[in-house]
């Protein structure tokens, strides 16, 4: 247990409300707006907010949290509860589509004490992005909050979920982040969840397809010219190391220069993060090791976050890469890899099963 009581808690993501004014192809949420009556009241989001910063306080950092949805502008106690994080001394960030932002919206969250805005651009034109969004004009409404969010010098990232159908954008996207002035690109691999279970039988780019673009987002990140960081893809950890970029990136640290996108809020400790170091918190108060892994690790109306964290069982498995199973489990590149859980989960029903989408033989598994 000693594992889990030394773990540190560093991005807790909410679900702060199930609506959303999209209908996104490759979106996590199973329920629609209907079911926003069941998202949690101000009261019990306060006391959620109160809960992580208990957790905060006994260890060495406070967290991140990200307000996240669904859509989370669309919550109106919205901007009330990121100051109620921000007094407590959690670091607050947004996840958006960006098509709610205006000028007003903007200032608002300048002024709420947001350090960070992420949004997403799921292609480098309109005619990508809307096809994903499913919403004819999302793409240039997410360009114009970016816009007002640049007036207002609020720091911008932008987070692209990678598909077959977008897949040729890639480095597009990466030029557009840079000409919006984004300072971050996040790429997300697609994870068969949600709606995404439909989109993966015809858009999941194969685990061949995973490894060419995680050698492509290697180019575009030794640029050094954004952050970059891959999302559910945690065998870019091992891509990195392969391609030298993670050797030039500790010989920069160590000689005192930036390392960009390597050095975010207390760095990491493996590839997959999922109850390692990050949560999620759905609408209703569930907690699970991240948003597209659907293990119910328990319920902050009923239990709090720091018993959750320090003793349900999934998740101090999931924090020993020694019972990692299948070709994962005899990976060289386990301890800074971990393969995505969630992705194991949805092909198997086993959570430490192999990485079904990592084309990567490590020797030890044919010796």
């Amino acid at each position: 247990m000693k594992e889990t009581l030394n773990q540190i808690l560093r991005l807790l993501f909410w679900e702060t409300t199930i609506k959303c004014n999209l209908s996104c192809a490759h979106c996590r949420r199973l329920e629609s707006d209907e079911a926003a009556f069941k998202d949690l009241t101000t009261a019990q989001a306060k006391d959620l907010i109160a809960q992580l910063a208990e957790l905060g306080r006994a260890q060495p950092m406070m967290p991140v949290l990200v307000f996240s949805g669904g859509e989370p502008l669309c919550r109106d106690d919205l901007f009330e509860l990121i100051s109620e994080a921000k007094a407590t001394g959690i670091i607050p960030a947004l996840a958006t589509n960006g098509t709610l932002i205006d000028a007003k919206a903007a200032e608002q969250i300048r002024d709420s004490g947001i350090v960070r805005v992420a949004v997403s651009l799921d292609g480098a034109t309109a005619e990508v992005h809307d096809k994903l969004r499913q919403l004819e004009g999302s793409f240039e409404r997410a360009l114009q909050g970016i816009k007002y969010l640049r007036e207002e010098e609020i720091p911008t990232q932008i987070n692209m979920t990678l598909t077959r159908h977008n897949a040729g954008q890639l480095e597009d996207v990466y030029e557009l982040a840079k000409s919006v002035g984004a300072i971050a690109v996040h790429i997300f691999m697609l994870v068969p969840v949600g709606c995404g279970q439909v989109l993966a039988e015809t858009d999941m780019l194969s685990p061949e397809q995973y490894e060419q673009k995680m050698l492509e987002i290697c180019r575009l990140d030794s640029r050094s010219e954004l952050q970059m960081k891959v999302t559910c893809g945690p065998h870019y950890e091992r891509i990195i190391r392969q391609q030298g970029l993670y050797q030039a990136r500790k010989k920069k640290a160590n000689a005192g220069g930036s390392v960009p996108g390597r050095a975010g809020h207390g760095g990491s400790s493996r590839g997959c993060l999922a109850g390692l170091g990050v949560l999620f918190v759905g609408h209703q108060g569930d907690v699970f090791p991240c948003g597209y892994l659907p293990v119910n690790c328990g319920n902050v109306l009923k239990q709090k976050l720091t018993e959750i964290w320090r003793d349900n069982e999934d998740l101090a498995r999931m924090r020993n890469s020694n019972s990692l199973e299948g070709k994962c489990g005899v990976c060289g590149y386990k301890d800074v890899c971990g393969g995505c859980r969630a992705r194991a989960y949805a092909a198997t029903g086993n959570y430490m099963a192999e990485e079904p989408f990592c084309a990567y033989i490590p020797p030890e598994a044919t010796s």
